[in-house]
């Protein structure tokens, strides 16, 4: 995806990133986790954050310089991609997972100095090399326990980044250590908000006095359809706004703000937290958070 792209579909994100990197003391997290449905996108965006801390020009889209061209044909040789089927060491036949062995090959890759500013980016692959997300089967709790000394401490000037589907899929003590975003996803897909849509219309433009007209509303529903599955449709229902807001960039910040905002809510469900206090706390946040 090219840098233009990313930047029209992810303003809040590239802005993030650049303005991080920029910093004199390049200001972004070690570890960073992306999740959502488009691991392609993502996969992008850990590449397009990776150029930019190796750029030796101008850091521009257009920018030619060694790195930059290294790292958009994917073969910079600090700018790793670690899967399955990615950077294993000779004498590792394991074929499904990030195994140990990859484990001791990067810890012992990141004691030798470099000149360049290394990125290694977590993920999995499919059969025909597509992009995937992590989970507790491909990245198991040795493995990444075997690194979780490396992610909190790493050499200077390394940066690790892992690709998922959803957080609840990464183990508990990877989630810890990283900074997470969500990456909403541009494409076509079909995502149902069918139970939802005639609450949620027009919540964007309610007043502060209407939060609890909001949150009765919405704890409603739970009559209707399963408390996770409400969640889902709103997360979809903002999804799709968003989609249709390509143009506008501080409604694209809103939405992706609001679309986090259902994500907490949906961990405070798995932690069994009461539904009334979970529905009324995102309620006064899609409402007063503007």
């Amino acid at each position: 995806m090219e840098t233009e792209v990313l930047e029209k579909n992810y303003p809040f994100l590239m802005k993030y990133f650049k303005s991080g990197v920029e910093n004199p003391n390049k200001n972004i997290a070690h570890c960073i986790l992306f999740y959502g449905t488009d691991l392609q996108a993502q996969y992008d965006l850990a590449l397009e954050i990776a150029r930019l801390l190796n750029c030796s020009g101008d850091k521009s889209p257009q920018c030619s310089c060694l790195n930059c061209n290294w790292i958009r044909n994917n073969q910079h040789p600090a700018v790793l991609t670690i899967s399955k089927v990615d950077n294993k060491p000779s004498n590792d036949d394991s074929k499904t997972v990030i195994s140990i062995e990859q484990a001791r090959m990067i810890k012992n890759d990141l004691l030798v100095t470099s000149e360049y500013h290394r990125v290694l980016i977590f993920c999995d692959k499919d059969k025909d090399g597509n992009i995937q997300g992590l989970n507790e089967t491909n990245f198991q709790e040795p493995t990444a326990n075997a690194l979780l000394k490396t992610f909190e401490e790493p050499p200077s000037n390394t940066t690790f980044f892992f690709l998922t589907k959803d957080k609840t899929d990464m183990l508990a003590t990877i989630i810890s250590r990283a900074q997470c975003f969500f990456v909403p996803s541009m494409q076509e897909e079909p995502r149902d908000f069918s139970i939802v849509q005639k609450v949620m219309d027009g919540y964007l433009e309610l007043e502060r006095n209407q939060v609890l007209d909001l949150y009765e509303k919405m704890y409603e529903l739970t009559k209707e359809a399963d408390n996770t599955e409400i969640l889902n449709q709103i997360q979809n229902y903002m999804a799709a706004l968003l989609k249709n807001s390509l143009d506008n960039p501080l409604l694209k910040i809103k939405l992706i703000k609001d679309i986090n905002s259902v994500e907490h809510a949906k961990d405070e469900l798995r932690l069994n937290m009461n539904i009334q206090t979970i529905l009324e706390t995102l309620a006064f946040a899609l409402v007063l958070d503007r």
